[in-house]
């Protein structure tokens, strides 16, 4: 009988593991976990590492701008004064008076405040106007050293005010501005503008009359390095591709875009677009870069130039489409509204803002203040800005 037995439960085992293999076999692989981003201290997750604009997209508006008006503030660089437009009549509805030369209008990393930074060029007498979202009015102007352009940290812990013509970037607290350190970076003439990589560990700023990049690490806050670009008259605008890997940059002498690897630190290639490069807003699927072409090659061009926004896919780098403004113009810095339908842009030597139709290209003018620059829609979709018009994530 031991035999028998033993033969018995061989061939059970048998057909256990046989019907074990088979199932093993037919059931489905685990799918391979995403991978993630090791992002700095403080900083939210990155949901999405293919697409770091991800929380940036249409309909994904944050709770902190319930209730916020739905509209454009422009700054009018010599008029000095915001202009407020209402995008559902494409009419202003509003103007107020702000410091000397306003530059741009900055969302600040909570989405609580716009700021204007007055930079007073060849004065001392700087200022940040903060306006309330809620109720699109301005509050007590606060005073701050040459703020040209302003961003934040990622992880909302300092507003980073860009001095252009003292060469430096300001660390201030971002309720009060009360100053907390600086950086000198005396090899960048004219630094300006500014985008992050995926991670929040470095940035990467266009130094505009030197035409060049300055490397920035934004943990242990110290310049990494210098890169002269090749064919670089004038850099302007700067933004990161969703993935995190490549930065773009406008330069308005060059009439094109650079395109730089971000860990190397190296120039890999240049893409033609129009004449007068200047600004760039990525579409809010993530997939296209609207590129605006001031249509002249000087800070202070002509009225009704040869003005353009060329649409760029990020997966090809190729141009998709160039949308000429009717009758010339000189379409330079805005952002993407909240759904993603229109391009808003100053149109800076033509004292007018485009609404630009994302659909079409077809473009409508709205007359505005002297000198208008770097506009801001409101709101936008995000959970954080890191400064500028609208660098959200």
């Amino acid at each position: 009988m031991q035999p028998l037995m033993s033969l018995r439960l061989s061939w059970l085992a048998l057909v256990c593991a046989y019907v074990t293999a088979a199932w093993a076999a037919d059931a489905p692989t685990a799918a391979p976990q995403a991978p993630t981003v090791s992002t700095v201290p403080g900083m939210p997750p990155v949901p999405d590492p293919g697409n770091l604009y991800s929380e940036a997209a249409a309909g994904r508006l944050s709770a902190a701008v319930a209730g916020d008006l739905p509209r454009v503030y422009v700054p009018n660089l010599r008029s000095n004064d915001v202009y407020v437009i209402d995008p559902a009549t494409m009419k202003v509805v509003d103007r107020f008076k702000v410091g000397i030369n306003p530059q741009h209008v900055v969302p600040s990393w909570d989405l609580r405040t716009l700021w204007v930074a007055n930079n007073a060029e060849g004065r001392t007498d700087g200022s940040l106007t903060p306006v309330d979202p809620k109720t699109g009015k301005p509050g007590p102007a606060v005073p701050v050293d040459d703020p040209y352009n302003m961003y934040f940290t990622p992880d909302g812990k300092s507003a980073v005010v860009v001095a252009e013509a003292l060469k430096r970037l300001d660390f201030r607290d971002p309720q009060t501005m009360v100053l907390q350190s600086s950086l000198p970076t005396p090899q960048c003439g004219g630094i300006n503008h500014a985008d992050f990589s995926i991670d929040g560990r470095f940035a990467i700023f266009t130094c505009e009359f030197q035409g060049s990049l300055v490397k920035i690490d934004f943990v242990e806050r110290k310049v990494l390095g210098y890169l002269k670009l090749s064919k670089g008259g004038m850099p302007q605008d700067i933004r990161v591709s969703p993935d995190g890997k490549l930065f773009y940059v406008a330069d308005m002498m060059a009439d094109g875009i650079f395109v730089i690897d971000g860990a190397t630190f190296k120039e890999i290639e240049f893409i033609k677009t129009g004449k007068g490069t200047h600004g760039l807003y990525p579409s809010r699927d993530g997939k296209k870069l609207y590129v605006t072409n001031r249509g002249s090659n000087k800070i202070h061009g002509p009225p009704s130039g040869k003005g353009s926004v060329s649409v760029v896919d990020f997966a090809t780098r190729k141009i998709d489409a160039t949308w000429p403004i009717p009758g010339g113009g000189s379409p330079d810095m805005g952002n993407v509204s909240a759904d993603g339908k229109w391009l808003w842009l100053s149109g800076r030597y033509d004292d007018v803002v485009y609404a630009i139709d994302t659909n079409s290209g077809s473009v409508t003018k709205i007359k505005v203040g002297k000198e208008p620059h770097g506009l801001t829609v409101w709101p936008q979709p995000g959970r954080y800005s890191l400064g500028h018009t609208g660098n959200m994530r």
